[in-house]
């Protein structure tokens, strides 16, 4: 579950967002249009980008507070970013890249199993489908063994057939890993679909 408090200011952009006292969820739906800082908001969690003022709390754990002078590096956030080109390593087949990112736990076989992946293990990224290199980046950031998973917008770049295919994937990753999810995107249907909360930026 989510427990997930923000208060972050980013200047560069005039972006600003509160979030105090959210309800535990499973899965956190983030929605807006192009602009409204999906993104920005996905990276200052992550430690990519760093915020010019406020706080990031998942649970207890404090990621950054400019009051408290605390931001602790991506390594140390215990997050799983998938971003929406998933950065997949090209001189890599499809199993090395999901292991590149291994914790001594990781359950790669498991992992290879929930997303379907079996079948893809020697190909390399050049072959994969938009879809395909999703769900490996995805498993990817799963065998870090995070205690949560940022999607950003994982079904933008796949038409709609496909994401029929592909959003019974990340559902599995709900039910069966019970990984909380912070999931981006401009889809309602979407929404509808995985998130138990939705937090709208830029409007309605």
């Amino acid at each position: 579950m989510i427990d997930l408090s923000l208060d972050i200011t980013m200047r560069q952009g005039g972006f600003s967002l509160s979030v105090r006292d959210a309800a535990p969820v499973e899965v956190l739906g983030i929605f807006g249009p192009s602009g409204s800082g999906k993104t920005s908001l996905l990276e200052a969690i992550a430690g990519i980008r760093t915020p010019d003022e406020g706080e990031i709390r998942i649970g207890d754990r404090i990621l950054f507070s400019s009051a408290k002078r605390i931001d602790l590096p991506a390594r140390d956030r215990r997050i799983g970013y998938v971003p929406q080109d998933a950065l997949l390593f090209p001189n890599m087949n499809v199993a090395a890249n999901i292991n590149y990112g291994r914790h001594i736990q990781g359950d790669f076989e498991s992992l290879v199993k929930i997303l379907d992946l079996q079948a893809l293990l020697d190909r390399r990224v050049k072959m994969l489908s938009g879809g395909e290199k999703q769900r490996v980046a995805i498993a990817r950031a799963l065998m870090t063994r995070p205690s949560i998973l940022l999607l950003d917008e994982p079904l933008a770049g796949v038409d709609r057939e496909r994401r029929d295919v592909i959003l019974p994937y990340i559902l599995r990753i709900r039910k069966e890993l019970h990984v909380p999810l912070i999931y981006v995107t401009h889809d309602r249907e979407e929404l509808g679909a995985i998130a138990d909360r939705v937090l709208h930026l830029g409007g309605s």
